[in-house]
């Protein structure tokens, strides 16, 4: 199982991007999916999820400026970012639960990260 994020760059201030996170390989549940970011010096922190049923949690950071959304059947998770600022910037990964068969609970998987900057 794999995690295949896409999506980061550089984007002016008040700007908008869209980070994807693709889920491959062989499983047969994935569970909650989320978005993180880390900054130089902090620890990673979850700004973003959203579980297998739709229902959706943000960090006071984001909420009303981020939207995360997925798709059930082509296992994809994607970060809606409007209004961005230069707090925003950092390294933002994807993380999701997976089970890899009906026999074992879900684990966690990440995807490798994707930097997102926003110029001032």
């Amino acid at each position: 199982v794999q995690l295949q994020a896409s999506g980061g760059g550089l984007v002016q201030h008040g700007g908008s991007l869209r980070l994807s996170c693709v889920a491959t390989g062989n499983f047969v549940k994935i569970v909650n999916m989320a978005w993180y970011r880390q900054v130089p010096g902090k620890q990673r922190e979850v700004i973003a999820a959203i579980t297998d049923r739709g229902t959706t949690n943000y960090a006071d950071s984001v909420r009303g400026r981020f939207t995360i959304l997925r798709d059930n059947t082509e296992n994809w998770v994607q970060l809606q970012m409007n209004s961005l600022n230069s707090e925003d910037t950092g390294v933002y990964y994807c993380n999701a639960y997976i089970s890899a068969d009906a026999a074992h609970y879900p684990i966690p998987y990440w995807g490798q990260g994707t930097q997102v900057t926003v110029s001032s």
